[in-house]
């Protein structure tokens, strides 16, 4: 199982997403060719409703504590509850370049 099949797993059965997307965005980082280092999340949950997005955060990382400690370089999140996502137009923003290691100007 790769670690992007892992961590789509552990968030179905912790958050029971409405709508989930896990992204490898490795390859737009100086990275070695198949990667999994680097991640966007887009979780949008009802388990989120009520909580901050601090708490909605360490909410995440305690389920994939053990692969943030041991695979994973980044992982941006957006978590957000249905009436978040909707009230977004169910999108979020587009990452930016990376412009860390060789490929800084």
């Amino acid at each position: 199982m790769t670690i992007q099949e892992t961590i789509q797993q552990k968030l179905q059965a912790a958050f029971t997403p409405m709508h989930m997307e896990v992204i490898n965005e490795s390859d737009n980082h100086n990275v070695p060719k198949g990667s999994e280092s680097h991640f966007k999340l887009v979780l949008v949950s009802r388990a989120f409703e009520g909580e901050s997005l601090l708490a909605r955060h360490r909410q995440v990382n305690k389920v994939l504590a053990e692969e943030l400690q041991r695979d994973v370089h980044a992982l941006t999140m957006h978590t957000m509850t249905p009436e978040d996502w909707f009230n977004h137009g169910g999108t979020v923003r587009e990452s930016p370049e990376c412009l860390g290691g060789s490929k800084q100007a």
